[in-house]
Protein backbone atom coordinates (compact mmCIF):
# COMPACT_ATOMS: atom_id res chain seq x y z
CA UNK A 1 0.00 0.00 0.00
CA UNK A 2 1.48 3.22 -1.02
CA UNK A 3 1.46 5.78 1.90
CA UNK A 4 0.27 8.95 1.10
CA UNK A 5 0.56 10.60 4.77
CA UNK A 6 0.64 14.36 4.86
CA UNK A 7 1.33 16.01 7.94
CA UNK A 8 -1.49 18.99 7.44
CA UNK A 9 -0.59 20.70 10.95
CA UNK A 10 2.28 20.16 13.80
CA UNK A 11 2.94 21.35 17.75
CA UNK A 12 5.21 20.31 20.18
CA UNK A 13 3.37 17.53 21.12
CA UNK A 14 0.82 16.69 18.46
CA UNK A 15 -0.33 16.62 14.78
CA UNK A 16 -2.49 16.49 12.53
CA UNK A 17 -2.46 13.75 9.54
CA UNK A 18 -3.97 13.04 6.61
CA UNK A 19 -3.65 9.77 4.57
CA UNK A 20 -6.02 9.16 1.42
CA UNK A 21 -9.38 9.59 3.53
CA UNK A 22 -8.41 9.17 7.02
CA UNK A 23 -7.55 12.20 9.09
CA UNK A 24 -5.98 11.02 12.32
CA UNK A 25 -3.81 13.02 15.22
CA UNK A 26 -0.48 11.36 15.72
CA UNK A 27 2.37 12.34 18.31
CA UNK A 28 5.50 13.56 16.34
CA UNK A 29 9.51 11.86 17.24
CA UNK A 30 7.97 8.61 18.48
CA UNK A 31 6.32 10.45 21.94
CA UNK A 32 4.44 7.75 23.48
CA UNK A 33 2.87 7.50 26.81
CA UNK A 34 3.25 5.10 30.41
CA UNK A 35 -0.03 4.41 32.35
CA UNK A 36 0.56 3.02 35.46
CA UNK A 37 -1.68 0.46 37.85
CA UNK A 38 -0.08 1.51 41.14
CA UNK A 39 -2.00 -0.65 43.73
CA UNK A 40 -0.75 -0.42 47.62
CA UNK A 41 -2.07 -2.25 50.20
CA UNK A 42 -5.39 -3.10 48.97
CA UNK A 43 -5.24 0.47 47.69
CA UNK A 44 -5.24 1.86 44.12
CA UNK A 45 -3.95 5.54 43.36
CA UNK A 46 -5.79 7.40 40.83
CA UNK A 47 -5.25 11.17 39.88
CA UNK A 48 -8.08 13.94 39.37
CA UNK A 49 -6.70 17.19 37.55
CA UNK A 50 -8.55 19.29 34.62
CA UNK A 51 -8.34 18.26 30.81
CA UNK A 52 -8.70 21.37 28.62
CA UNK A 53 -10.21 18.85 25.62
CA UNK A 54 -13.12 17.99 27.34
CA UNK A 55 -13.36 21.02 30.15
CA UNK A 56 -13.54 19.58 33.08
CA UNK A 57 -11.96 17.40 35.96
CA UNK A 58 -10.88 13.72 34.67
CA UNK A 59 -10.66 10.89 36.87
CA UNK A 60 -7.29 8.93 35.86
CA UNK A 61 -4.74 6.41 36.24
CA UNK A 62 -1.22 7.91 36.48
CA UNK A 63 0.13 8.10 33.53
CA UNK A 64 2.64 10.59 31.21
CA UNK A 65 4.80 11.02 28.20
CA UNK A 66 7.75 8.86 27.25
CA UNK A 67 10.39 10.51 24.86
CA UNK A 68 9.45 14.01 25.19
CA UNK A 69 11.96 15.20 26.91
CA UNK A 70 14.42 12.82 25.91
CA UNK A 71 13.43 10.60 22.79
CA UNK A 72 15.69 7.40 24.07
CA UNK A 73 14.41 7.71 27.37
CA UNK A 74 13.39 4.15 28.57
CA UNK A 75 9.28 3.27 29.25
CA UNK A 76 10.02 2.26 32.61
CA UNK A 77 11.99 5.00 34.11
CA UNK A 78 9.46 7.86 32.36
CA UNK A 79 6.70 5.33 33.96
CA UNK A 80 8.90 5.93 37.81
CA UNK A 81 9.25 9.43 37.01
CA UNK A 82 5.47 9.85 36.10
CA UNK A 83 3.96 7.78 39.39
CA UNK A 84 6.27 10.20 41.35
CA UNK A 85 5.66 13.76 40.40
CA UNK A 86 1.70 12.74 40.23
CA UNK A 87 0.98 10.64 43.21
CA UNK A 88 4.05 11.40 45.92
CA UNK A 89 4.82 7.31 45.69
CA UNK A 90 7.79 5.73 44.60
CA UNK A 91 7.84 2.37 42.91
CA UNK A 92 10.51 -0.82 43.81
CA UNK A 93 9.75 -2.16 41.08
CA UNK A 94 7.94 -1.70 37.51
CA UNK A 95 6.58 -3.94 35.09
CA UNK A 96 5.63 -3.32 31.55
CA UNK A 97 2.45 -5.19 30.39
CA UNK A 98 2.59 -4.57 27.35
CA UNK A 99 1.67 -2.16 24.50
CA UNK A 100 -2.31 -0.69 24.30
CA UNK A 101 -3.85 1.66 22.03
CA UNK A 102 -6.91 3.93 22.78
CA UNK A 103 -8.93 5.02 20.27
CA UNK A 104 -6.68 3.72 17.42
CA UNK A 105 -9.50 4.92 15.13
CA UNK A 106 -8.52 8.48 15.10
CA UNK A 107 -5.03 8.67 17.11
CA UNK A 108 -1.87 6.52 16.47
CA UNK A 109 -0.56 7.47 19.81
CA UNK A 110 0.13 4.13 22.04
CA UNK A 111 0.68 3.54 25.98
CA UNK A 112 2.44 1.20 27.68
CA UNK A 113 0.86 -0.16 30.80
CA UNK A 114 2.94 0.01 33.54
CA UNK A 115 2.41 -2.15 37.05
CA UNK A 116 3.95 -0.37 40.02
CA UNK A 117 4.96 -2.74 42.78
CA UNK A 118 6.22 -2.18 46.28
CA UNK A 119 5.03 1.39 46.63
CA UNK A 120 6.36 3.94 49.19
CA UNK A 121 5.08 7.21 49.85
CA UNK A 122 8.01 9.95 49.56
CA UNK A 123 6.09 13.13 48.28
CA UNK A 124 2.27 15.04 48.37
CA UNK A 125 2.92 14.06 44.34
CA UNK A 126 0.34 17.01 42.60
CA UNK A 127 2.28 16.83 39.62
CA UNK A 128 5.01 19.40 38.01
CA UNK A 129 4.40 23.13 37.11
CA UNK A 130 0.51 23.93 36.49
CA UNK A 131 -0.86 20.37 36.79
CA UNK A 132 -2.61 20.54 39.88
CA UNK A 133 -3.66 16.94 40.09
CA UNK A 134 -5.26 15.69 42.89
CA UNK A 135 -4.35 12.01 44.34
CA UNK A 136 -7.31 9.78 45.24
CA UNK A 137 -5.76 6.80 47.45
CA UNK A 138 -9.47 4.20 46.73
CA UNK A 139 -10.06 0.85 48.23
CA UNK A 140 -10.68 -1.63 45.45
CA UNK A 141 -13.61 -2.78 46.17
CA UNK A 142 -14.74 0.95 46.59
CA UNK A 143 -13.53 2.22 42.94
CA UNK A 144 -17.13 1.24 41.63
CA UNK A 145 -18.78 3.78 44.35
CA UNK A 146 -15.68 5.95 43.66
CA UNK A 147 -16.64 6.56 40.18
CA UNK A 148 -20.09 6.45 40.35
CA UNK A 149 -20.33 9.21 43.00
CA UNK A 150 -17.79 10.88 40.68
CA UNK A 151 -19.69 10.62 37.57
CA UNK A 152 -22.66 12.30 39.44
CA UNK A 153 -20.31 15.13 40.13
CA UNK A 154 -19.95 15.94 36.61
CA UNK A 155 -16.25 14.35 36.82
CA UNK A 156 -14.96 12.90 33.10
CA UNK A 157 -13.77 8.85 34.09
CA UNK A 158 -10.82 8.15 31.25
CA UNK A 159 -12.09 4.92 29.36
CA UNK A 160 -8.53 3.27 30.65
CA UNK A 161 -10.43 3.23 34.38
CA UNK A 162 -13.23 0.66 33.00
CA UNK A 163 -10.23 -2.07 33.04
CA UNK A 164 -10.60 -1.81 36.85
CA UNK A 165 -14.20 -2.28 36.59
CA UNK A 166 -14.28 -5.51 34.27
CA UNK A 167 -14.97 -7.90 36.84
CA UNK A 168 -17.41 -5.99 38.08
CA UNK A 169 -19.27 -5.53 35.03
CA UNK A 170 -18.90 -9.08 34.17
CA UNK A 171 -20.83 -9.84 37.47
CA UNK A 172 -24.03 -8.68 36.82
CA UNK A 173 -24.73 -10.75 33.34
Amino acid sequence: MKNTAQIMWSGKYIQAIKDGRWEYVSRPNNISAAVIIAIDNGYILLVEQYRVPIGKNCIELPAGLVGDIDASEDILIAAGRELEEETGYKAERLVNLGEYYSSPGMVSESFNLVRAHGLTKVSDGGGVDDENITVHRIKLDQVQNFISTKQADDVAIDGKIYMLLCAEFLKSE
